[in-house]
């Protein structure tokens, strides 16, 4: 399942690198650039709500659709769009999906009912899902062996930052525009990124795949299997306004979804290319690494989730606070990540443990400190350092943990190894914030309505589930040694 080794940059006769070599940095300077767009509509949107309550009238699950609707068509088309762009090529898909991504971001902001804010949302969303794994290809296709980690790095922090950033942001928007406005500047300032990227993904990214394209069947069975597998598994994790419990038989038939699209790709894969080869999850850096990354981000992402209602609806900031307060974490992935991503192949899997350690290390702070706040201080001031900690150690887990689950994975493969990372992490994502929020409002309610009760019982379960992925970690490391 290697990849063969690269002889090096292609040149002309005059000794030049081939253009292709050349804008390799630029090319990934725009992918970086839509990632972060796509990857920020997460979490930016989240600080909003209020806002958007009070303009459109939304109902609460008009907002939950708003909010989780986007994670659910993301994740649907990951696996398919990263299938399509390996076999005819990232740049089509890459700007297609910008310009959708673009359009639908529009018109999100110009929504005038919920209805429209919806349905706008579920296609920015599933543009987003075509954007992101022609990212990672092109990482595969324009680097090769050692020289992937820098880049990677580079995406990692990305990753990280649009995750934390997101509320800061979206405060500072709504700051500028209103709260009764203020809302729709969360939206509009796609717009003109999406258009320059468009521009510049047209002309920088390679137009052909690496090596001969495959223009075969996108294998069609596969691509229903696999949504409806993931469809029935996140909907009762996203849709958390539904309060019959009966809604949760969907994740077994999700599973059971899954099951059967993995013995139809074993079938398929004997007569033609499959959507995603399962045998990838038998090359220990990708299976591993797969699971830690969806362990992580089912902890990971829930804490942005939790922090903003503790510091918006329990301690009575605003927006533009509860994104402040989240800005340390986002400052210390952002300088790990360049760090870890120049470093994994010298430490490999270890450098993904000691980050682990110290995420789980720096949440476990922060529900120390919430015990000792003097009166009179303001909290942000005294969970900053904690979160800089667990901020320091996510920088380590996500780029390098990135770097080392598609070392293994074929160029021609690469576009669908990273969509089903990426799956696995929304899939993480979307069941830890529906874990630890329904943590942390029964906690608040066998409390009696104390916010800061309700808040450190819900990170301290969000650390446990990050120990998970320690766990998973540790579990590579001995079987490298041992190997």
């Amino acid at each position: 399942m290697r990849d063969r080794p690269s002889p090096g940059p292609t040149t002309h006769p005059a000794g030049d690198p081939a253009p292709e070599h050349r804008r390799r940095w630029p090319a990934l300077g725009v992918g970086l650039v839509a990632a972060f767009m796509t990857l920020l509509d997460v979490s930016i949107v989240n600080v909003a709500v209020p806002s958007m309550d009070r303009a459109l009238g939304a109902s609460p699950s008009d907002l939950q659709w708003v909010l989780s609707g986007y994670a659910l068509t993301f994740g649907l088309v990951l696996v398919p769009a990263g299938r399509f762009g390996d076999a005819h090529g990232r740049r089509t898909a890459f700007v297609v999906g910008i310009a959708l991504f673009t359009v639908t971001s529009a018109a999100a902001g110009l929504a005038p009912s919920p209805a429209w804010l919806v349905a706008a949302r579920l296609l920015q969303g599933a543009a987003a899902g075509v954007v992101n794994p022609q990212v990672t290809g092109l990482i595969q296709e324009l680097f090769q062996g050692p020289e992937r980690a820098r880049p990677f790095g580079l995406l990692g922090a990305t990753i990280g930052i649009s995750t934390a950033v997101g509320p800061l942001l979206g405060g500072l928007l709504i700051h500028v525009g209103g709260i009764e406005h203020g809302w729709r500047w969360v939206f509009f300032v796609n717009v003109p990124v999406g258009v320059l990227a468009v521009v510049l993904g047209w002309r920088l990214l390679p137009h052909r795949p690496r090596g001969r394209a495959d223009h075969r069947r996108l294998d069609p069975v596969g691509v229903v299997l696999l949504g409806l597998g993931v469809l029935l598994i996140l909907l009762p994790l996203v849709q958390q306004q539904w309060r019959n419990p009966a809604k949760w038989l969907l994740v077994p038939a999700g599973l059971l979804a899954l099951a059967a699209f993995a013995g139809w790709e074993r079938w398929y894969a004997r007569r033609r290319e499959p959507l995603f080869d399962l045998r990838l999850f038998g090359v220990r850096s990708y299976g591993l690494g797969a699971l830690i990354a969806l362990v992580y981000f089912g902890g990971f992402t829930a804490i942005f989730f939790v922090f903003t209602l503790y510091v918006q609806n329990g301690l009575g900031y605003s927006a533009l606070v509860a994104g402040l307060a989240i800005t340390p974490f986002a400052l210390g992935s952002a300088a790990a990540s360049a760090i870890g991503g120049r470093i994994v192949n010298r430490y490999g899997r270890p450098l993904v443990a000691v980050g682990l350690l110290a995420v789980v290390a720096g949440l476990l702070t922060v529900v120390l400190a919430l015990d000792r706040v003097p009166a009179g201080v303001p909290v942000p001031w005294w969970t900053a350092a904690p979160l800089l900690l667990a901020g320091l150690g996510s920088g380590l887990v996500i780029a390098p943990n990135q770097t080392l689950t598609l070392s293994q994975v074929p160029v021609r493969q690469a576009g669908r190894g990273a969509g089903m990372l990426q799956t696995g992490q929304r899939i993480g994502s979307a069941a830890g914030i529906a874990a630890v929020g329904s943590a942390f409002f029964s906690a608040l309610a066998a409390s009696a309505g104390d916010w800061s009760v309700a808040f450190r019982h819900s990170l301290l379960i969000a650390s446990g589930t990050i120990a998970l992925a320690l766990v998973a970690a540790l579990v590579d490391i001995i079987r490298g040694r041992r190997g």
